[in-house]
């Protein structure tokens, strides 16, 4: 694929289908396992009926848009995860960090209740106002198959988060 032809197969008119409310304002890295929050998605384009059965998963797949993330502070190369120049310099693609270049969040979440257009989650690493893109339930064959491995760096940043 050329450069050329990635940048013509931007993806055009995505819009939000709803907002994260509540739970945290600030932007703290970790103990997120605990913070509730609601998913309320846009009653300008959705009924209820958008979350059918939803509520027959316990969790969710949430991608957002890290909207107070500014563009100056996107990253498009390496960098020490948090800045902790402990962890070893790696490229964006190889860890989870806020400033990506698309800024573009995934996080897997419990899903507590379905009360209208309002999706009552525990664990959602979003911010209150957080711009959300799609949910999808979490399905156990998604899991990755067979062993998996990540650095000591990613185990270590990882301890506190949830």
């Amino acid at each position: 694929m050329t450069t050329e032809t990635v940048a013509e197969s931007a993806v055009e008119g995505i819009i939000p289908i709803g907002r994260v409310l509540g739970g945290r304002s600030e932007l703290i890295d970790d103990d997120w396992g605990d913070v509730p929050s609601v998913i309320r998605l846009d009653a300008a384009r959705f009924t209820p009926e958008a979350l059918l059965a939803l509520d027959t998963f316990s969790h969710l797949e949430v991608v957002f848009h890290f909207h107070r993330v500014p563009p100056e502070k996107i990253e498009q190369g390496a960098r020490h995860p948090r800045g902790n120049t402990d962890w070893p310099l790696v490229g964006i693609f190889a860890q989870r960090g806020k400033n990506r270049p698309n800024r573009i969040g995934v996080s897997r979440c419990q899903l507590v209740k379905v009360d209208g257009l309002d999706v009552h989650v525990l664990g959602l690493d979003a911010v209150d106002g957080t711009p959300v893109l799609d949910i999808k339930p979490y399905l156990t064959e998604f899991a990755p198959r067979g062993p998996h491995a990540q650095p000591a760096w990613a185990d270590e940043l990882m301890r506190t988060y949830y």
